[in-house]
Parts: structure tokens; C-alpha cells; sequence
């Protein structure tokens, strides 16, 4: 009966995880896209920056509303979705994994798979949790992710048209191991943002809990609202990004270094520009400046919030829907 149980909770963990994970990718693409096109491009994405450093050659994106409107010029609405296929085959599996594993240390942590006893868990193994569980779900689901950089980086006219030319450059160009080029910083990036998300969420629940049993009239006490759950996502979601930001753009050049890149978008990372993760973080400081760091951080912060609230949310009321059945 127990073996029972753990069971449809893995299933109800995975099947939530993978659906809310895929709704909040899909709603949140066109500034994902942004995001990326941002990071990968070495010039400057201010005109304030570029006119500072008077240089000849001219940015490609140099805000979010220009870049907004040169993406829709040239590709179409569609362009702000590019890459979202190898972006859900990423982010379900990430999701599921990330939720499935999260709940699994949970109940070990407290010896209980009820996620109303996951509450009284101290936010110290709340952020541990996090941590591991988002290390496991990056390993699991990476190429997927290098991909999705790959092919939202790109513009019109295409490099790679589809998926699968991509996956053959990247193995001809620097084998299989390159399929998890950048993975490193990834890791070192995921660790505490996924720990901050969810350390982070879990005590802004445990703090709208605090204020719902003190100040409402209700008996239902410790439910939350969807509401709520909207704003606690969204507050842990704006931490963790703002904190780890500058490894998440140390990541990006890495996944696109060496290969094929139009020269209207501007310069391309040359193979092993990078030799590790502290020299491309010398080398973005010396050449682009500390604002390199924190490239693309914009559409990122204001992705990630929605990205985080609608997430959490769409996975617990997911959860609670697949429970009932």
C-alpha cells in the first residue's frame, strides 16, 4: 500500500511538474528569446554603452523595444518563439524531474509525503532540497537546452533550420561531449538559483500562511489563494534570477562558442575563446565591462518573475487536480 502511494505521488509530481513547466516556457518565450539574443551578442545592447565606447561597429539589439520590433521586421511573431520545441522537450523533463526529486527529499527530510507536513520543513533544507533537485533535473535534460540557446540566438536568415542540423554541427564541431558544453557553470549557477527558488518560495509561503492566520477571519488557515501563490512565486523567481544572472550569461557563451553564426548579428564566440568558467567571466569583465554580467538581465528579471509565479502556481493547482482524480 505504502510502495502504492509513493508511486501515484512520483506520477502526480512528474505529470504536474512537466505540465506546469511547459505552460510557463510557452507563455514566457518571446522574452526568453530577448533574453538570449542579449547574452550571446558581444557588442553592447545599450546605445547609451555604445556611444560611451564609440565603436565603429554598430549593435545589432540595443533594448528590449528595439529588439522587439527588429525580430518582428524580420521574422515575423513567430520569431519570439523560436526554439520553443527543444525549449518544452527541456523544460518538461526538467520540471518533472525537478518536482518529482524536490518531493522525494522533502519526505525524507520529514517523514511524511503529505506536502501540507513539507511546510514545517526549516528553510535551510528547503534550500538544500532545491539545490539537489535542480542539479538533477540540468544533468537530465541539458542537450535540450543547448539546443534551445542555439536556435533562439539565431535570426533570419536561419544558420540551422531545424533541430537536427544544430544537434549534427555541434557533434561534427565538437563531438558529443559538446552537447553539454557550458554545463559547469550550469550546474555551479543552478545550485543557487534553484535553492533560492525554492528556499525562497517556501518561506514567502510560510510568511502568507503567517498573515492569512493572523489577520483572516476564515478557518481555512494555511490555504493559500491562487493569488497568493501567483505572488510567492513571483517574489522567488525575481531573487534567484537577480543573484545568478551573471552565470546564466557565462553558460550562453559557452553552449554557442565555435559554432556558425550570421555576421549581421554581430561577432561569433570563437572555439575554446573561453578555458574555463573564471576566465570567461576576466574575459566578459575586460572586454565588455561589468555590465556584460549583466546582459540581457531586463527581459530576464521580468521573465523570470511570471516564469516563477506562473509555474508554481500552474503546478500546484495542476497537483491538487490530479490528486481529486
Amino acid at each position: 500500500m505504502e510502495e502504492h502511494s509513493q508511486l501515484k505521488r512520483a506520477i502526480i509530481d512528474s505529470s504536474a511538474g512537466a505540465i506546469s513547466g511547459g505552460i510557463s516556457r510557452t507563455v514566457t518565450s518571446p522574452l526568453d528569446v530577448i533574453k538570449i539574443r542579449f547574452q550571446v551578442q558581444l557588442e553592447p545592447t545599450s546605445s547609451w554603452a555604445l556611444l560611451r565606447k564609440d565603436l565603429a561597429a554598430p549593435s545589432k539589439y540595443t533594448g528590449i523595444f528595439q529588439a522587439s520590433k527588429d525580430i518582428f521586421r524580420e521574422e515575423g511573431f513567430q520569431g519570439f518563439w523560436r526554439g520553443n520545441v527543444p525549449a518544452l522537450l527541456m523544460v518538461m523533463p526538467y520540471t518533472a524531474i525537478q518536482f518529482t526529486v524536490l518531493h522525494k527529499l522533502k519526505t525524507l527530510a520529514s517523514g511524511s509525503s503529505k506536502s501540507e507536513d513539507h511546510s514545517s520543513l526549516s528553510p535551510y533544507l528547503s534550500y538544500v532540497s532545491g539545490a539537489l533537485a535542480g542539479c538533477a533535473a540540468t544533468i537530465g535534460s541539458y542537450p535540450f537546452d543547448l539546443l534551445r540557446t542555439i536556435l533562439a540566438s539565431q535570426g533570419e536568415p536561419k544558420v540551422y533550420p531545424n533541430m537536427r542540423s544544430a544537434y549534427l554541427d555541434i557533434v561534427q564541431t565538437r563531438g558529443y561531449k559538446g552537447l553539454y558544453a557550458g554545463l559547469s557553470p550550469t550546474l555551479v549557477e543552478i545550485i543557487p538559483y534553484a535553492g533560492l527558488q525554492f528556499g525562497t518560495y517556501d518561506t514567502f509561503k510560510r510568511w502568507a500562511m503567517a498573515w492569512n492566520h493572523r489577520y483572516s477571519n476564515t478557518t481555512t488557515g494555511g490555504n493559500l489563494s491562487s493569488f497568493e501563490l501567483f505572488v510567492c512565486g513571483l517574489a522567488a523567481g525575481t531573487c534567484a534570477k537577480l543573484v545568478c544572472h551573471p552565470l546564466d550569461v557565462v553558460k550562453k557563451r559557452f553552449q554557442i562558442e565555435g559554432l556558425q553564426r550570421h555576421p549581421r548579428y554581430g561577432a561569433r564566440v570563437e572555439l575554446h575563446a573561453y578555458r574555463n568558467m573564471f576566465d570567461a567571466l576576466s574575459q566578459i569583465i575586460r572586454s565588455e565591462g561589468w555590465a556584460g554580467l549583466y546582459k540581457g538581465i531586463i527581459p530576464s528579471t521580468v521573465k523570470a518573475a511570471p516564469a516563477g509565479a506562473v509555474t508554481f502556481v500552474a503546478y500546484e493547482l495542476t497537483s491538487d487536480w490530479l490528486e481529486s482524480l
